[in-house]
């Protein structure tokens, strides 16, 4: 038999680890690793089994001082001075229904699944310029949504009747079923198939909703975009969702923002960059420049003897804070020198004159005076 690794090694804690340290470990781990958000996985379904027997055992106080004492012989059938311990039988149910409460319920951990709950939220998306998500803006949402059938009130039966406690359940909305696992027989808890969850059954179904005690009707929404949301993030509308169960509130509407690239401009965080281009008489001579921002052109005095890929800052041009649009981020803005492509007979010639000026006369080597030159060079090293 091969050698298991240390209970507390495998959930990652101290051998002084408090109870509730154990089991936020286990959480974790039993949500990374469990069959049913990893399927087909055979290494993440050994991963989960080994998490699931460690906790078994640290979980419980009197198994704990057995392995602390004895290890793992204490459950191995006459290992160890404890006389062994037998999985089989073991209850997993409350640990199951505490641990995978909010991964497979919603967060409710025990109890009757037929009790209040909140609707399922609905996700839609919304197309932004990148203006629009600088400033903000109102969006309007067409969109189906169930409303409560005004004839059954919710009931989903006919008028005049009433929904019947489900005989599978006996209105627990919960059926148990045991199967063979690792730790020997396991309870196991499901909704139940007949009445899905709810505890109840409808004979005479409502002839307005066909029983399912909702009315869908499509229904446009208002939404306000804020200031400075960006690609990916939602807005949550509170109770614009599916209806809840039994009772419970309604789910919410997460409208999800998509910003359209800007030909110009680009975003990180708050910031903006960009670029502008300037002639090389201003970059040399220096003067007002004409920049494009989201607040629209601004100037800006460009400094004499700017060089190309300069970049300058234009404080509080850049995006409105989510929380506070008073504040902004800045805009980056690169300077590139504009080189012109044609120019005409007159202005190749200013252009040679200026460059004299500048620099005097250069006379360009030829292939000949150049050869001449290494000449006298590997004399002169001779």
């Amino acid at each position: 038999m091969a050698d298991k690794r240390d209970y507390y090694e495998v959930l990652g804690v101290s051998k002084t680890a408090s109870d509730s340290e154990i089991k936020s470990a286990y959480r974790k781990l039993a949500k990374k690793y469990h069959p049913d958000m990893n399927p087909g996985d055979q290494e993440a379904e050994v991963r989960f089994k080994e998490a699931s027997e460690a906790y078994a055992v640290l979980s419980d106080a009197d198994k704990r001082r057995q392995y602390d004492q004895f290890g793992h012989a204490a459950f191995e059938g006459g290992g160890g001075g404890a006389g062994g311990f037998d999985f089989s039988g073991f209850d997993m149910g409350d640990i199951f229904g505490d641990i995978f409460g909010d991964i497979f319920g919603g967060g409710r951990s025990r109890g009757p699944s037929n009790g209040p709950m909140k609707g399922q939220n609905i996700r839609v998306q919304v197309r932004l310029t990148f203006e629009e998500a600088c400033f903000g803006v109102e969006k309007e949402i067409d969109l189906t949504l169930k409303d409560e059938c005004g004839t059954c009130h919710g009931t989903g039966a006919k008028p005049g009747t009433n929904p019947e406690t489900c005989s599978n359940c006996g209105g627990k909305g919960q059926v148990v079923f045991t199967s063979q696992s690792l730790f020997g027989v396991v309870r196991n808890v499901q909704t139940c198939p007949d009445c899905r969850g709810t505890g109840k059954i409808v004979k005479e179904r409502c002839p307005d909703c066909g029983g399912s005690g909702y009315i869908s009707n499509r229904k446009k929404i208002s939404v306000s975009i804020p200031a400075g949301i960006d690609h990916g993030q939602s807005v949550r509308i509170r109770e614009k969702g599916e209806p809840g169960v039994n009772g419970g509130p309604r789910g919410d509407l997460l409208v999800e923002v998509l910003v359209s690239r800007h030909p110009v401009f680009q975003r990180q965080d708050r910031d903006i960059y960009s670029s502008a281009s300037i002639t090389f008489a201003e970059a040399a001579l220096g003067g007002d420049v004409r920049i494009p921002t989201v607040d629209g052109e601004v100037i800006y005095t460009v400094k004499p003897g700017t060089q190309p890929g300069t970049t300058v800052r234009l404080r509080g041009k850049g995006v409105p804070s989510t929380r506070n649009k008073q504040v902004r981020g800045d805009h980056y803005v690169t300077l590139d020198i504009q080189v012109p492509t044609k120019m005409s007979g007159e202005q190749k010639e200013l252009l040679r004159a200026f460059d004299q000026a500048m620099y005097g006369d250069k006379e360009p080597k030829t292939e000949k005076s150049s050869g001449k030159e290494k000449r006298k060079a590997f004399k002169r090293k001779k």
